[in-house]
């Protein structure tokens, strides 16, 4: 018996597999999307909420943030079935042809159809050297929000661009924010960083956190310069790894053993498994959000005719289509 059974499995809730969501939602299709993170929204949440992105149609400016709200919100009145924190793991098809996935937390799927639309691959926070054990409890690896951190003493650890975003972005609610970085330089963006060093945000370079301290929530941590700084809100922005993990089990043609090979339809080798997004290639490939929301639209409609064979593949005009109260 399966947990949950859907028309559609979206793998992957970055911007891509979230307008994949509205998409399929719009052709009257059951949908659910998984993802190895812990909130939607994928590379963009995770490495560049605050940045301002120029290349989205309609958009002559937009934060990762608003982006992804708004594409959560452009589907959220087909009401998908978002399960996060979970990896899509084991691939098996049943007697009847479906799709069978099972995900790193035991969840069964059973799903028509599959789109593939995980970016890099699953991605996964890399692991703060001391603290671990306060996490949840004061320690994260996300800002999902800010309203949490407000009068708070707020310690950021990183030096790329999710770790100077969110400094930036606590820096006016919290008490106080300091970013700690192993190294002078940052790799962040240098607009960023110009804009860091002119707040009120203290920065603490050449040193690492060593240890956190606290009895049930954190209350300080140490630095390897000899300071304790207070702390009841750790950020650890360093950065993630990303790999296809089990995806490579399921049959699928691999170019550059990293992408996804698919055709025009966006239909890999396997059948009833579509892929979207940076993680899908093809000769002429041009790797952007832009290109991703069109690629995900082809897949979702040819989807819907694979599920259908007597369905249109031109969904018709959102104009004519009444979105659902």
């Amino acid at each position: 018996m399966s947990d949950l059974d859907v028309d559609m499995l979206v793998v992957g809730a970055g911007p891509v597999g979230l307008f994949g969501a509205y998409y399929a939602g719009a052709r009257g299709l059951r949908t659910a999307v998984v993802d190895s993170l812990s909130q939607v929204g994928g590379q963009v949440t995770a490495m560049y909420p605050e940045k301002q992105i120029y290349d989205i149609a309609g958009f002559p400016s937009v934060s990762g943030r608003q982006l992804i709200a708004n594409l959560v919100e452009q589907a959220a009145p087909y009401e998908p079935t978002y399960l996060l924190g979970q990896e899509a793991q084991r691939l098996e098809r049943s007697p009847q042809g479906r799709l069978q996935v099972k995900t790193s937390t035991g969840t069964d799927i059973s799903a028509g159809a599959v789109i593939v639309t995980g970016g890099i691959g699953t991605f996964t926070p890399r692991p703060l050297p001391a603290g671990e054990e306060f996490l949840g409890r004061g320690l994260a690896y996300f800002v999902p929000d800010s309203a949490e951190y407000a009068g708070r003493d707020v310690v950021v650890v990183g030096g790329g661009d999710s770790a100077v975003d969110w400094a930036l972005m606590l820096h006016p609610i919290a008490r106080s924010v300091t970013l700690v970085h192993r190294r002078a330089a940052f790799r962040a963006h240098h607009a960023s960083v110009e804009q860091l060093k002119a707040s009120s945000v203290e920065i603490v370079v050449n040193a690492q956190v060593i240890a956190a301290l606290g009895g049930d929530l954190l209350e300080h941590v140490e630095l390897s310069t000899g300071r304790t700084l207070p702390c009841q809100r750790l950020v650890a922005a360093l950065g993630f790894t990303a790999n296809l993990g089990p995806l490579r089990e399921w049959g699928l043609d691999l170019h550059d053993n990293r992408h996804l090979v698919v055709d025009s339809a966006m239909r890999t080798n396997v059948p009833g498994i579509f892929a979207a997004g940076d993680i899908a290639d093809y000769d002429g490939k041009v790797r952007l959000v832009a290109t991703g929301f069109g690629e995900v639209a082809t897949a979702v409609n040819n989807a819907a005719v694979y599920l259908d064979p007597g369905a249109q593949l031109f969904p018709g005009h959102s104009t004519d289509q009444p979105v659902p109260a």
